[in-house]
């Protein structure tokens, strides 16, 4: 064998060893998975995932069945307001399929934030990116219309409930965010009255003052972003909630836990977690985590985290909202209770999500 023909022999098997190692390599992906996007959420439904989060100005849905390379995923402008009284400051968008048909729940105003309200689009396409999604109206949350912000539904023994952030009465010099429960009697309208589950009364729940001094013109006090998260053993109903001010290092993840047979519209039901379950790692260089949500992998045997934070404590100035969307998984305590552990820094690799096709899009 000449020398020519030997080394093209050794360079053929070096080609199909490095095929091969390519076949069983983990698949990774770092966040953040998108530049900028504050308020991730996901759904997982018949092998896509569908993603939404605050655009400020209209309603964008994306559509992949990779959700850690959302920068190739199908998007579509969803919705784009023309009623006065909620056509400004759209936040925290959930898509949800119900009985068939899908809905979008978000907040918005006319203008003045303090005049948040929630409301709810239907679209009865089996593709939530074909047909139309159409107003289906504004979701009552009490006799006062008081401010309401980030519905979440979910489902439990038949029932459907929403849980959201809301004040007790207008704010005249200090804000209180809560988190409230109801029962819903369809996906538009409340079947129930509304039930106050926790108001941000811990010490770590009360920030609003950043390190530099910087805050806003009045005291908020922070309890919003409520998200279901039922325990794998079925004994508990969980949500997870945001607290202290978003635009400070310090917003981190509590929790409510209730048993999965108490009444879930009692208040006497639900447990508050001393301490906050996820926050901010100086130590890997990300400030500001909360406003979560959670998806399973596409195997639908690993739970992840969806959330946002910074890379920095606060915006630097002249960069608008920095906040931008991550994903790591969660694993559970014996007792079923989450372990949401620590941020994970961005230059970490992270093995995709188990399931997740090789074909990304």
């Amino acid at each position: 064998m000449s020398k020519g023909h030997a080394w093209a022999v050794v360079c053929l098997v070096l080609a199909l060893c490095g095929s091969c190692s390519d076949k069983g390599a983990v698949q990774t992906f770092t966040n953040p998975l998108l530049p900028k996007g504050p308020d991730p959420w996901a759904l997982w439904h018949d092998g896509y995932y569908y993603y939404m989060h605050t655009m400020g100005d209209s309603l964008v849905l994306w559509m992949t069945k990779d959700l850690t390379d959302l920068k190739h995923a199908s998007q579509k402008t969803i919705w784009i307001p023309t009623d006065p009284s909620n056509s400004y400051h759209l936040w925290a968008p959930e898509i949800h399929c119900i009985d068939g048909a899908w809905y979008v729940y978000y907040a918005a105003d006319d203008g003045n934030t303090d005049n948040h309200q929630l409301y709810v689009l239907e679209n009865k396409s089996e593709n939530p990116f074909e047909g139309e999604f159409v107003m289906k109206g504004r979701i009552s949350t009490d006799p006062d219309n008081n401010w309401a912000i980030d519905g979440s539904l979910f489902e439990h023994k038949g029932d459907w409930y929403m849980v959201w952030s809301g004040w007790q009465t207008r704010r005249i010099d200090t804000e209180t965010q809560c988190i409230y429960i109801a029962r819903m009697a369809n996906p538009w309208t409340l079947g129930s009255e509304r039930v106050l589950i926790s108001k941000p009364e811990l010490e770590w729940e009360r920030h609003y003052i950043n390190e530099d001094g910087s805050h806003p013109s009045y005291i908020i006090y922070v309890n919003e972003g409520p998200q279901p998260l039922k325990s794998p053993n079925g004994e508990y109903v969980h949500i997870v909630y945001s607290a202290s001010g978003c635009w400070t290092p310090y917003y981190a993840l509590g929790l409510l836990t209730a048993r999965s047979d108490a009444d879930l519209l009692d208040p006497q039901s639900w447990v508050k977690s001393a301490n906050p379950i996820f926050r901010q790692s100086p130590e890997n260089g990300v400030y500001g985590t909360g406003h979560n949500s959670f998806f399973k992998s596409p195997d639908g045997t690993e739970d992840y985290i969806l959330y946002h934070a910074r890379d920095t404590k606060t915006d630097p100035p002249g960069m608008g909202d920095t906040r931008s969307p991550r994903a790591q998984k969660i694993e559970w305590d014996a007792n079923g209770f989450p372990v949401l552990g620590v941020p994970f820094p961005t230059s970490k690799k992270l093995p995709k999500p188990s399931g997740t096709p090789n074909d990304g899009q």
